[in-house]
């Protein structure tokens, strides 16, 4: 086996046929298609069958799959670690759109800025998610917050804090100040799907006080959870840096959440899987944090607040 023709069979996995495999790889269908049979050739069994017009993958070809992650993963770091001076290739990232939206452009303009042979590939989903595309060699490292359950991350991955949120409840302006749970009004929690980090702390603060949200509404955005919330049609939970991309928030009211208190984001990776690019990254994104320790770091704060129009 040769690291190309692993690359090719990833790629048709990932891509889900031959025809958009050879497309993100550059190729020709014929040549992918060749390759592929030449692996199944060296390993003297199928990878795939044809199911109608679609690829599944054989049982071989499930158990051949994460050992092909595995060996392109460590080929990626070893070609990074002759490199150790300037970080180059490929650095696929994954991360919370929160972090995305609020924390990441002003710091990945710098990143590219200052090493533009790094190929950046970002991605977003909840913090459950992203932990498993890193399991899955899919993501090189991911921006997470810390899980309510240490045990998510064990000891298969290492990772280093970077930022820290203060989550807030969100509800329609007007609704009377929140200090624990039976103040909440309304009986709809507004989030993202089960997985999100965020999610889970909040129905944790519920339980903990025997009570339970009638009902939880799932959407993909915050800039949709915003809306709903502001529409009145439940409560939310959200970083209270997210609000800052509010351009109206008139109808929003804020609340600390105490009880919560402050949520670390983290970078995490594959303990051993590490490389010259995502070490670039580290020291991009702890650099503003260790400045904030120093002296730099706004007060937080900690009253119940409404947000007027414009002041987001």
């Amino acid at each position: 086996m040769d690291l190309a023709a692993l690359t090719i069979f990833r790629a048709v996995v990932r891509e889900n046929g031959v025809t958009r495999a050879a497309a993100k790889l550059n190729r020709v269908q014929s040549n992918v298609t060749t390759r592929i049979k030449q692996l199944e050739e060296q390993l003297g069994t199928e990878l795939f069958i044809r199911d109608g017009r679609r690829l599944v993958l054989t049982p071989a070809g499930e158990t051949l799959l994460p050992y092909a992650e595995r060996l392109l993963a460590l080929a990626d770091e070893a070609r990074h670690a002759v490199r150790e001076d300037r970080p180059s290739g490929r650095l696929r990232l994954g991360t919370m759109e929160s972090v995305a939206a609020t924390r990441l452009p002003g710091l990945l303009a710098q990143y590219h800025q200052q090493w533009p042979a790094v190929e950046l590939e970002l991605e977003t989903g909840t913090t459950g998610k992203l932990i498993e595309r890193v399991r899955e060699f899919e993501v090189d490292a991911a921006l997470v917050a810390t899980p309510l359950d240490p045990a998510a991350l064990g000891e298969l991955f290492e990772s280093v804090p970077v930022f820290r949120e203060e989550l807030v409840m969100l509800t329609p302006r007007g609704h009377r100040p929140i200090r624990e749970v039976r103040d909440v009004a309304l009986s709809t929690l507004i989030a993202f799907e089960r997985g999100c980090a965020y999610r889970s702390y909040i129905e944790k603060w519920y339980l903990e006080h025997d009570m339970r949200p009638a009902r939880v509404l799932e959407l993909g955005s915050y800039h949709a959870i915003v809306a709903c919330v502001a529409a009145g049609a439940g409560v939310a939970v959200a970083p209270r840096s997210v609000l800052d991309l509010q351009a109206d928030a008139s109808n929003i009211a804020v609340h600390a959440l105490p009880d919560i208190g402050m949520i670390e984001t983290l970078l995490v990776w594959r303990r051993g899987h590490f490389s010259s690019a995502l070490n670039a990254l580290r020291r991009t994104l702890v650099a503003p944090q260790e400045n904030a320790v120093a002296g730099d770091m706004p007060q937080r704060v900690d009253a119940t607040v409404a947000i007027d129009a414009g002041a987001a």
